[in-house]
């Protein structure tokens, strides 16, 4: 297994993914707690640093670029500062950002978190979530229909924002039947039972139960059962549900289920983690991977995440050295 997966990441390095789906702007204020307000029972936050890194669709591509893979997107930004903030961020990790739309109407995505003391004390998101009139999506089928020769597969980072449309998500699966590429999708709930024919999806076990409207998920049996009902609901391939410090459990065509344990050593920030795992998945995938190999290798980068504060990512130099060291115990 060892020398498959180290082969793996070297084969990830020479594929291309096209990202289509909600980019953002993660913003971090950093700072001490000292003291309680005196006006309510909150903590007051003495501010040390702010840092901006790429989120949702763009965590996505980044993760893509850190594993020396090359990701085109396809998406929206506002007219705004951090529409500008976005395409800087972009174009300093070498990702094309030609292809991102701008609508003067939304403002670009910003999730805001506040931690003190390595913790997360609180997150203020300035979003819109409607979906986009029809010259936008327009637009972003065109943008696909214009990039999907040139890709390897194609990533769905649906975080219900408004890109990924029904039409977008039924042209997008459409066109990479017909190239026979794989798409790989990281669900929203709301949109759950839509993703039809595709490769895989990704659900954590919160978005895998409440997308079924599930009842009485008790233990491991249950997301079993829950599993294969996913998998049939789609007529998709196969099914990945992230389950935390549980690891991975992976559903395949044949109703064959396997238990994946987790790699990671320690969990301190679960920020972006979901992207990390369809990142590499799909390169995986993309490099002609066996379905449980890339579960694997994805895993893998998964626990080099959660082990950072912040949105985060792996790098090849990390996930190598990561695997080496789990087969040396």
């Amino acid at each position: 297994m060892v020398m498959n997966l180290l082969k793996l990441i070297s084969s990830i390095e020479k594929q291309t993914i096209l990202v289509i789906g909600d980019t953002m702007v993660d913003k971090f204020i950093w700072g001490k707690v000292k003291r309680i307000s005196p006006e309510a029972p909150v903590p007051i936050v003495e501010i040390t640093k702010e840092t901006e890194t790429l989120g949702g669709a763009a965590n996505v591509a980044n993760n893509i670029m850190a594993l020396k893979g090359t990701a085109f997107i396809v998406s929206t930004i506002g007219k705004d500062i951090a529409g500008k903030s976005l395409i800087k961020m972009l174009v300093e990790k070498g990702i094309d950002s030609s292809y991102l739309i701008c609508d003067s109407q939304r403002p670009t995505i910003v999730k805001t978190r506040i931690i003190a003391s390595s913790q997360q004390l609180v997150r203020v998101d300035k979003e819109v979530k409607d979906f986009f009139d029809r010259s936008a999506e327009t637009k972003i089928i065109s943008n696909i229909e214009k990039l999907i020769s040139q890709v390897n597969a194609v990533i769905i980072s649906d975080y219900g924002k408004g890109v990924v449309s029904l039409k977008v998500l039924k042209k997008t699966i459409f066109l990479a039947r017909k190239f026979k590429i794989p798409v790989t999708v990281d669900p929203k709930v709301n949109h759950f039972k839509k993703y039809k024919k595709i490769t895989i999806m990704t659900p954590n076990e919160k978005e895998a139960i409440e997308g079924m409207n599930a009842k009485n998920i008790k233990n491991d049996e249950d997301m079993m059962v829950l599993g294969k009902k996913i998998l049939k609901m789609l007529d998709s391939n196969s099914v990945l549900i992230t389950r935390g410090e549980k690891g991975m459990m992976l559903i395949q065509h044949n109703n064959k289920i396997i238990n994946i344990p987790t790699r990671a050593k320690e969990v301190y920030d679960v920020t972006g983690a979901g992207d990390t795992v369809i990142s590499t998945l799909t390169l995986a995938l993309a490099a002609k991977a066996d379905l449980l190999s890339a579960a694997e290798i994805a895993n893998f980068s998964a626990g080099i995440v959660v082990g950072k504060l912040g949105t985060a990512t792996a790098s090849s130099q990390e996930l190598e050295r990561t695997i080496l060291d789990f087969y040396k115990k």
